[in-house]
This record gives structure tokens, C-alpha cells and sequence, in this order.
């Protein structure tokens, strides 16, 4: 008679953990795999060995910036592709609203609502150079730490591009 009862309440245990992990997960941080070279050396920066998929980063993705949509230039992101909602791509944001952004052949004005992202590789680098500003609602968090592999725990430092952007009320300088 005992067993079952033992039974049940480990269930409802696991259930419990199971949705309370769940809720964290969505509401506050998660932990995602880096794949590629695209953000290296920031992440990933041994991409040539025979076990990339075990050596890819793990970083933790607060999602508590996403209320208010608030990020600063040089942030590390976590959003879904504009050509691919089931892609996650992990880039710096170079440009927020309003901003003017020099690249190679143009400068692009940043609209309301959208931010641009680039990969700290560009020569492997999928990123809004490729497919323009990223709209803001895409943005699934903000990476603040390297969790795996163990000798490359720390914190993502924020870098930003040099002479590169220009705020709206200074777009003559490029």
C-alpha cells in the first residue's frame, strides 16, 4: 500500500521542480549552446577541433532586459533569425533606434523598434549585415556569462565598435 503513495508524491515532486524550472527558464535566465566561429574569439575560440560540439560555449542568457527592451550598445544578444524563426543567433549589438551605422558600401539609419547586430568575426559572420536591423521583439535575452567550458567561466564584456555609429543628432560625421 505504501508504494504507491511513495510514487505519487516523488510525481508530484518532479512535477513541481519540472515547472519551477520551467518558469525560470522562461521568465528570468536560460543557459544556450554557442555554435560557430561567428562571435569568435569571444566565444568559441578553438573552432577546429573534432569535438566542436563538445567544447561550444554555454552561456547564460538573462531575460530580465526584455521588459523594458533595455540594452546598450556592445551587448552580447540572443535573438531569432529574421529568415528563420527556429534559428537562435547569438551577435553584439552595434546600433539601437535612431542610430546611424557605417558599413562597407552604406550608412544605414537603425527604425524605431530595432536594433543592428553584428558578429565579432565578420568573415564568418551571419548578421544584419546580411539581413538588416533585427526588430527588438526577436530578442529572446542578454548574454552576461560564459558557464561552459570550466576554464572559460567569467563574465561577456561589452565591447563597442569605433567611429562606427553615430547617434541621429550626429549623423553628418560619417
Amino acid at each position: 500500500m505504501g508504494t504507491p503513495s511513495i510514487l505519487w508524491s516523488i510525481t508530484k515532486k518532479c512535477f513541481t521542480v519540472g515547472v519551477i524550472t520551467l518558469t525560470v527558464s522562461d521568465l528570468f535566465a536560460s543557459i544556450v549552446p554557442v555554435r560557430g566561429a561567428s562571435m569568435s574569439p569571444t566565444f568559441n575560440p578553438k573552432t577546429n577541433s573534432l569535438f566542436d560540439s563538445l567544447s561550444d560555449d554555454r552561456v547564460l542568457v538573462e531575460k530580465l532586459c526584455l521588459r523594458n527592451y533595455k540594452f546598450s550598445h556592445g551587448d552580447v544578444i540572443v535573438f531569432s533569425s529574421p529568415n528563420n524563426h527556429k534559428e537562435k543567433h547569438v551577435k553584439r549589438i552595434v546600433g539601437l533606434p535612431g542610430d546611424w551605422v557605417g558599413t562597407i558600401y552604406d550608412v544605414v539609419h537603425i527604425p524605431e523598434g530595432h536594433c543592428w547586430v553584428e558578429g565579432d568575426n565578420s568573415a564568418s559572420s551571419l548578421d544584419s549585415r546580411s539581413f538588416g536591423p533585427v526588430p527588438l521583439g526577436l530578442v529572446k535575452g542578454r548574454v552576461t556569462h560564459v558557464l561552459w567550458p570550466p576554464h572559460r567561466v567569467g563574465t561577456v564584456d561589452r565591447k563597442t565598435s569605433q567611429n562606427r555609429v553615430s547617434s541621429s543628432s550626429s549623423a553628418s560625421k560619417f
